[in-house]
């Protein structure tokens, strides 16, 4: 009997660079993939909003293991394939450019880079060559067909790159040419509030929360925007704010629109950044956005959908009425932009002291940046973060949402909804909270809280009788509410210090 050799596991030992921060699963997999010794080409795809560093990724995985790297620009499909002649002749140190007639040359010119030993070759900005070709996917999808010999003498480790999400999104979906073609699918994610702290190197919670509201967990900002410029504590950072995004001379100062621009599918600009500054002002449902656009709900569909799909909106079911939705922009930076920025923007690029400008602005700083930030922060870190004995389970949905309280025909706002697991049923209720910015919490905070535990329990809320009552306020809490919390078990107070533990 003919002895079968199994290729080897793919290793992930690959060495990290030295200054990587961060990125341990996202090097392990590219790393995997990129190694993997399996006969046959195979394709990956990576994706992510644009300045996550995933073009420093996949630059330090082919300077590791001596891959291609191709970076697209907007260019005429000829002038793409001299550009990928002219880079792959560099690679292979021979005198002249290669020169393709079509992109089935060069698809099996990369594949063929691969016929050694197993290859990364790194396709950058792949959104610009499909743009100007819309037949390169099917081209792929082609090459990379079973039982050709192009493909399966081949190790190319294909990886397409882009940070146009709607467009990285579609190329896996439906009957899309790539569907199923894929062995690696990797969406490099902005870093977490813990993990931007310790990337920007701030100790003070308060002060990491408040930069964070603003750039978010983008490690692209500290390093190229503002230079390794970080707030030395909580005074230093009004002045910081002044000499970097609030700057006409900084990078930052016009980010948030360049990254509306950035996007192809967000054709009529004027329409997006209204809808956005309608939900960066608190308009959150529907309804509301179309009342501050002056349009009917229904005209909306589209343009938010689009949003979606771009990675800059996200859809929030309310936590007790599922057919009730709320829409939070994703990005901090333009939730920034639209709450405080775009109000004053001829003042800001104007003014030579801005100093008077952001002192007015601070009402809607906090009340429409700060607060639903340190929100969704809190839900984040609440289902991902937070101690395992924080609530009796782990939770499996976090989310806000409206009680209804029909005795006193109104309705109460939670921050935190937090719900188990149940194989069967409806999923118990874990937890209900209030989260504040700027509020101290004290005894009315939790006796609404307690209120609308009873409301839930009266309409029969799975576990509602046994919910933590959970109050988060990066102001602190009364003595009398510290008190209560070390006797009531039921009783959860979390401290901004909390939020980085």
């Amino acid at each position: 009997m003919k002895e079968v050799i199994m290729p080897s596991r793919p290793r992930s030992d690959l060495p990290r660079p030295d200054d990587m921060f961060d990125r341990d699963r996202e090097w392990a997999a590219l790393a995997g993939f990129a190694q993997d010794p399996t006969p046959g080409a195979s394709l990956g795809i990576v994706s992510g909003r644009r300045r996550q560093g995933k073009t420093y990724l996949l630059r330090a995985l082919c300077q590791a293991t001596g891959g291609f790297y191709f970076a697209a620009e907007e260019a005429t499909d000829a002038e793409s394939l001299q550009r990928l002649g002219a880079a792959l002749a560099d690679h292979l140190d021979v005198p002249a450019p290669l020169t393709f007639r079509d992109w089935n040359e060069a698809v099996d010119a990369m594949l063929a880079l691969g016929n050694d030993s197993p290859t990364p070759v790194v396709i950058d900005e792949f959104p610009y060559l499909a743009r100007a070709n819309p037949r390169l996917p099917s081209i792929i999808q082609n090459a990379l067909a079973p039982l050709r010999l192009e493909r399966d003498q081949s190790r190319t480790r294909l990886l397409l790159c882009g940070s146009a999400m709607s467009f990285m999104g579609r190329l896996l979906s439906g009957g899309a040419p790539l569907r199923g073609r894929a062995t690696l699918e990797l969406v490099v994610p902005t870093l977490d509030h813990q993990r931007a702290a310790e990337f920007w190197g701030m100790s003070d919670p308060v002060t990491a929360l408040k930069v964070n509201a603003i750039v978010g967990g983008t490690p692209a900002y500290r390093r190229e925007f503002v230079r390794d410029d970080v707030p030395q504590g909580p005074d230093d950072f009004d002045a910081w704010v002044l000499r970097t995004v609030l700057s006409p001379t900084s990078a930052l100062f016009r980010e948030a629109r360049y990254l509306l621009a950035d996007e192809p599918e967000l054709r009529d600009t004027a329409l997006y950044h209204s809808v956005l500054a309608a939900i960066a002002t608190g308009n959150t449902t529907r309804g509301h956005i179309a009342s501050f656009l002056g349009r009917k709900a229904g005209d909306l569909a589209h343009p938010l959908t689009v949003l979606e799909d771009c990675g800059l909106v996200i859809r929030e079911p309310d936590a007790f009425r599922r057919n009730r939705t709320n829409f939070r922009i994703a990005e901090p930076l333009i939730s920034f932009y639209h709450a405080v920025m775009r109000p004053i923007w001829s003042d800001l690029e104007h003014t030579r002291d801005a100093s008077r400008l952001w002192r007015t602005a601070q009402p809607r700083f906090v009340g429409n940046v700060l607060g639903p930030h340190l929100e969704q922060l809190t839900r984040h870190w609440l289902r991902h973060l937070a101690p395992e004995d924080l609530l009796a389970d782990a939770p499996h949905q976090v989310g806000s949402g409206v009680v209804n309280d029909p005795t006193a025909r109104t309705s109460h706002q939670l921050d935190i909804a937090a719900f188990g697991f149940a194989d069967n049923g409806p999923d118990p209720l874990l937890a209900i909270g209030e989260v504040k910015w700027g509020d101290i919490v004290g005894r009315a905070h939790v006796e609404r809280l307690q209120h609308v535990r009873s409301l839930l329990q009266a309409n029969g809320m799975p576990a509602a009788d046994q919910a933590r009552l959970l109050c988060v306020s990066a102001a602190g809490f009364t003595p009398e509410i510290q008190e209560q919390a070390n006797t009531d078990p039921t009783l959860v107070l979390v401290t901004a210090s909390d939020l980085y533990s």
